[in-house]
């Protein structure tokens, strides 16, 4: 049995942060990071059966026909990714009322909307990336008992001679998103690989008052390739996503809406109808997913 203070549950049934109950959650899952975007996504919805909200942590589950849908903010970074993907694992795969593991586990779809910054000067913003690789140069990983496939190991290896950023305080790790979602998502989408980085200035390159540690990391990052993969993107999500959806079963892709060019130094001039296209684009897909 899992204890109280590992698996907490409200009064209400509910899982601790989320404040979902397991009724509450559909099997195709979208994360975004900005509560507010939750909305954005649920409109499109033809109806919705349960709104929730704890936190930064605001959940809607509806229908876009007969394809039941949740749409999860994670809140940013992550640390938060942690919370969402042991939490909406939780809720599929534990008896609440036995505190034990379900015999059959359930692999959910989980897909993220997300922005993100290019890389490369030829990636413009308001273009759209779906991640075919997660690099992490956060440590949440590290935590857990993760093993690489052959694929990602050899990726690995290569950032590392690349980077140079192995036996710094930096480990990167690699985790792969899933092929068999990221067939779905082939025209109007680049694939690349993300990056994911575990806070948005001196960890992506940007300097303010305070001098970097790393300060060529954005060109180190955007001039790796690794046989025919090379780094598109960097935000602060998908490693930790597809990392922590390995190891739980889970069938996982980050879709990335770009809003800056670090390379051309450009920001988008219209975010909100870019991210808008992202969402209404990648909503007909989903909704035909099996």
């Amino acid at each position: 049995m899992i204890g109280h203070s590992e698996l907490i549950i409200t009064d209400s049934g509910c899982i601790y942060h989320l404040d979902v109950h397991p009724d509450e959650i559909a099997h195709t899952v979208i994360t975004v990071g900005d509560p507010g975007r939750v909305p954005e996504v649920s409109k499109y919805f033809d109806r919705i059966e349960h709104r929730k909200a704890h936190r930064e942590f605001v959940t809607h589950t509806g229908y876009i026909g007969s394809k039941r849908l949740s749409v999860v903010s994670s809140g940013i970074g992550p640390d938060n990714i942690d919370i969402t993907l042991n939490e909406l694992d939780a809720l599929v795969n534990i008896d609440f009322a036995s505190r034990m593991p379900k015999e059959e586990i359930q692999a959910l779809n989980i897909i993220r909307l997300g922005t993100s910054g290019s890389l490369q000067e030829d990636l413009p913003v308001d273009s759209l990336v779906a991640s075919t690789f997660g690099i992490g140069l956060d440590n949440l990983l590290h935590y857990y008992r993760f093993e690489n496939n052959a694929d990602e190991a050899y990726m690995l290896k290569d950032f590392q001679n690349h980077t140079l950023l192995s036996g710094n305080p930096i480990q990167p790790y690699v985790a792969e998103g899933s092929v068999r979602l990221l067939n779905h998502f082939g025209e109007g989408y680049t694939h690349g690989i993300t990056v994911t980085c575990p806070g948005f200035y001196a960890p992506q390159g940007r300097r303010l008052r305070l001098p970097l540690a790393f300060p060529t990391l954005v060109d180190t990052l955007s001039t790796f390739s690794s046989g025919m993969h090379r780094i598109t993107n960097f935000e602060m999500e998908t490693s930790a996503i597809y990392g922590l959806g390995k190891l739980m079963g889970h069938h996982c892709l980050s879709i990335n809406t770009i809003v800056a060019n670090r390379q051309a130094k450009t920001f988008s001039k219209d975010a909100p109808s870019a991210i808008d296209h992202m969402i209404r684009k990648s909503l007909e897909i989903i909704a035909q997913i099996p």
